[in-house]
């Protein structure tokens, strides 16, 4: 009398295939969102250093500019030139301030790619 102590196998073929598959799409998707993390940050890298470096050389071009007027109008209208430049870097950083905040309410969303994605995963999922 011959006992079988294998236990009969089951066929986990299209269940591994749907894992494999599955952990294949996630890979790609992280893959994808590790790329666009690094774009971003070099974008954002470059676009800081451009902006400090602009901050910096505009900074001095409006001392340069404001001590010129400034002793241009010395003797005769030295207080109305002040205000008047005044005014005028307070209307610019009033724009730039407004740019700003438009820009970045109007940003794309980071990973958007990723979502789109992970979107289309999802459908084909469900389809299945």
């Amino acid at each position: 009398m011959t006992t079988d102590t294998q236990s009969p196998r089951h066929d986990h073929g299209p269940l591994r295939r749907l894992l494999g598959s599955a952990f294949a799409m996630l890979q790609t998707r992280l893959e994808l969102i590790g790329i666009e993390l690094s774009e971003e940050k070099d974008r954002l890298m470059a676009v800081l250093f451009l902006g400090v470096a602009a901050m910096m050389l505009a900074a001095m071009a409006l001392m340069a500019l404001t001590a010129l007027i400034a002793i241009a109008f010395w003797d005769t209208w030295r207080l109305q030139a002040l205000a008047g430049i005044t005014i005028v870097y307070a209307l610019a950083a009033l724009f730039c301030a407004m740019k700003a905040r438009s820009s970045l309410r109007n940003a794309p969303m980071v990973f958007q790619a990723t979502l789109d994605e992970f979107e289309k995963d999802r459908e084909i999922l469900r389809k299945h």
